[in-house]
């Protein structure tokens, strides 16, 4: 059994954690070490829940102390911002892979002092930067402004005359190439320019906290490091039964190239890769055919924000589908002969149909890249190919125990294969070895399709959160806003488009954020942001916007939604601002900022005061 007191002097509190079964340990930590952005409240207030009343405060009826005291430990363990060498090691920390997540964590971990070294095979950058989302982006610039000259009705909107549109498929091959060499570059310079060492070839795990590269054909070379993060990210996947040949039976990356715009092509998967390349296809004059195993398209997103987008992206546009079915077999064009694509009904297996057609693109998702690691010498299994981790992203071996000092993130631990997720996930773990515990709150990383319009969401969908919901015990309720009342979108004649969030009506927790529409991308992060800090509704509607902006969306979406408690301060803030009264009390009691009574009033933590008191 635990217990946790707070005392303070006249520039510290000191945290002091009693236990039946071991030694008292006291932790001092000044007032501005006490931030906790980006820390999921589960580290914090893990276990705790508050009364749901419609009165304006609610008190906490319960603080598990062990999670508390760990974090404000991590918080005062490395107060100045940077780490020591550590020595007896090559390197602090050593990163295999340097995608976006690897790039993110070897930025952090020199902004905190480590000695780091990145260990790359192919070119900085990975999937995302190379054969991913930043060759796409350039791709889909080009597709929305076809799609807008081409659009007369549009342009007549606007009073504007534009000849016949055309393109040139080498030079939007070009663009994108471009674009991806110039991000690639600047990610290498960055790191160059911050002192990682980057170590060019083939990492693996030779066995605890030991690492070794080399390129095929050479020597390899052994270096140690205290910790080590494995961030070799994805490839494709493709099914069996695909023939890929990178020519008219494709993936993603060999889609990306643009050789070649097909009259008619087939994309196998209606996720967010499939959708985006309908997008491009489309635009440049080709056919598309859907072929999607199960029984509705874009099936990762929310139900209501798929159905508005089929209706505008899908329905309007040189695209039909088959839905509820497989493709067992493809084969490429050969000797005159089209793609061939034989398909199967998803559920009896019975042969559906054959299609013939020019190309074939697999989008069908992506495999971690997670062989030839070395693995097998710290004891660990994969899991279908991905390497099992906790919530702090360390690595866990075939007997369900930690591996020490190592860690995985991105898309070979396959929590959420997002770029800026893996980064988050780096982020994290360069937090936690240099001694602040963190948890990242996955539930608060934003994901969006760069179609035209946009799609982007944060959270549960609202399936997922009335689950939740009768799981738990608690009621949600929908809030939806739509882009036909805002001034800047009806400026730019884009009023296709809603905004939808899920949250509970009894504390205004946000479960769920989904938004189809314009710029939706970059409107969402509001919301994820909300999520992640633990701001309530009751809170953030009070937030000013500048008129006339897209922005205003979101705005009406948190006016517009109806909590009963109309007082909340996020549990993170009410925490802090009971430590600063605390302090204030005790130190400087004629300069105290907040009276006992406002903190009953407006934090809701009358427990937790009455106990610092006594």
């Amino acid at each position: 059994m635990q217990s946790l007191s707070l005392s303070s002097s006249s520039a510290q509190f000191t945290a002091t954690v009693r236990s039946n079964s071991g030694p008292t340990n006291s932790t001092a930590v000044t007032p501005n070490q006490l931030r906790f952005c980006g820390l999921r409240r589960e580290a914090l207030f893990n276990g705790c829940k508050s009364s749901s009343s419609s009165s304006s405060s609610s008190r906490l009826l319960c603080f598990k102390t062990t999670r508390a005291s760990k974090v404000i430990a991590g918080l005062s363990a490395n107060g100045n911002g940077n780490g020591a060498t550590t020595k007896g090691y090559d390197y602090d920390l050593v990163i295999i892979g340097a995608g976006v997540g690897g790039h993110g964590a070897a930025l952090h971990a020199v902004e905190k002092g480590l000695k780091t070294a990145i260990i790359e095979g192919d070119v900085v950058g990975g999937t995302c930067v190379n054969r991913g989302c930043v060759p796409s982006k350039a791709l889909l610039a080009v597709s929305g402004r076809m799609r807008e000259l081409q659009n007369e009705h549009h342009m007549k909107s606007f009073g504007l005359q534009v000849a016949a549109a055309g393109y040139d498929r080498q030079g939007v091959a070009d663009h994108a190439e471009n674009l991806a060499t110039k991000i690639r570059n600047n990610l290498t310079n960055s790191l160059k320019s911050l002192g990682v060492d980057i170590l060019t070839g083939v990492g693996s795990v030779v066995g605890p906290q030991k690492v070794k590269f080399g390129k095929a054909g050479d020597s390899e070379t052994v270096i140690t490091a205290k910790d080590i993060i494995i961030a070799t990210g994805s490839v494709p996947f493709v099914p069996k039964g695909v023939e890929v040949d990178g020519k008219t039976v494709i993936t993603s990356d060999h889609a990306l190239k643009l050789e070649t715009v097909p009259e008619w092509i087939v994309i196998v998967g209606s996720g967010y890769i499939g959708l985006e390349f309908s997008d491009v296809y489309t635009a440049l004059g080709s056919e598309v055919t859907f072929v999607e195993a199960l029984d509705q398209l874009m099936p990762g997103f929310d139900p209501e924000i798929g159905k508005l987008a089929q209706r505008v992206l899908i329905n309007p546009r040189k695209i039909d589908y088959h839905t509820g079915v497989f493709a067992t077999k493809i084969t490429p064009a050969k000797e005159g002969n089209p793609v061939r694509i034989e398909l199967i009904d998803a559920k009896t297996k019975e042969p559906k149909d054959t299609l013939e057609v020019d190309a074939a693109l697999i989008a069908t998702g992506r495999a971690p890249f997670t062989q030839g690691l070395g693995l097998e010498n710290v004891n660990v299994e994969t899991q279908r190919g991905f390497i099992p981790v906790d919530e702090r992203m360390r690595v866990i071996d075939s007997k369900g125990e930690l591996v020490p000092h190592l860690y995985c993130i991105g898309d070979a631990n396959g929590k959420m294969m997002l770029a800026h997720a893996a980064s988050a996930q780096g982020i994290s773990v360069v937090e936690q070895v240099s001694g602040k515990d963190h948890v990242l709150n996955h539930l608060s990383i934003p994901a969006a399709c760069f179609t035209h319009p946009e799609i982007s969401m944060v959270g549960l969908t609202e399936p997922q959160a009335r689950e939740k919901a009768e799981k738990e015990g608690f009621e949600i309720s929908i809030a939806k806003t739509s882009f036909k009342a805002n001034t800047k979108a009806l400026a730019e004649n884009e009023g296709d488009g809603i905004a939808k969030m899920i949250y509970r009506p009894d504390n205004g927790e946000i479960l769920g954020v989904h938004i189809f529409g314009m710029h939706a991308a970059d409107l969402i992060h509001e919301a994820s942001n909300a999520i992640a800090l633990g701001t309530r509704i009751q809170d953030i509607k009070y937030a000013v916007h500048a008129h006339p902006t897209l922005s205003e969306v979101i705005d009406e979406l948190f006016k517009s939604a109806k909590v009963r408690g109309e007082t909340s301060l996020v549990p993170q803030l009410k925490f802090s601002l009971v430590l600063q009264w605390y302090y204030n009390k005790t130190t400087c009691s004629k300069q105290t900022i907040f009276s006992n009574t406002d903190l009953y009033q407006i934090a809701g933590f009358g427990d937790i005061i009455m106990g610092l008191q006594h």
